[in-house]
């Protein structure tokens, strides 16, 4: 058994090869979407890790993704597969949604098939995509496939298939 002792910090370049690592089963699943390398150093700013020390290293991975002015997404949630049910899951996205408010967002979208999980933090599902026409072709401007499927787009539904798309109203 696991001891539950971990903490939440902000992601570091060095940390980024374990969380590629992390997201690497779930993306062979079609679970996460894989990136390059290159896209999670680009973008480790926005993560945030759960780090067991030095016995166990970082155990635990998640991003939070602005979007738009009011609008952020939850994605990139992975966790050691050995450390699944001690709360590492729970405690990133607790921690996600702090940052999204401590960065005035109103809300938080993510696409997902853990419902129950994500419902549990107050997240409800939604059909289509919660904003204007004028933002939505705005976003359509994007490279990034995260915002792609965020905007239901052809092109990415087969990474999309199964998933409920879910919204936090902070």
């Amino acid at each position: 058994m696991r001891p539950a002792s971990f903490v939440v910090r902000q992601a570091l370049p060095a940390d980024i090869r374990v969380v590629r690592d992390l997201v690497e089963p779930y993306a062979a699943e079609r679970i996460l979407l894989a990136k390059e390398m290159v896209g999670y150093y680009e973008a480790v700013q926005e993560f945030a890790v759960a780090d067991a020390g030095p016995d166990h290293g970082v155990i635990g991975c998640g991003a939070l993704h602005v979007m738009w002015e009011d609008v952020a997404e939850i994605r990139t949630l992975a966790v050691d597969r050995s450390w699944t049910g001690h709360g590492v899951g729970h405690a990133l996205v607790t921690e996600l949604i702090g940052r999204a408010r401590g960065m005035g967002l109103r809300r938080l979208f993510c696409l997902t098939f853990e419902v129950d999980f994500f419902a549990a933090h107050g997240f409800e599902e939604i059909d289509g995509t919660p904003v204007t026409h004028e933002v939505y072709a705005e976003l359509l401007r994007s490279h990034d496939d995260g915002v792609a499927e965020f905007l239901d787009l052809a092109r990415v539904k087969p990474n999309t298939l199964g998933n409920t798309r879910m919204l936090l109203e902070l």
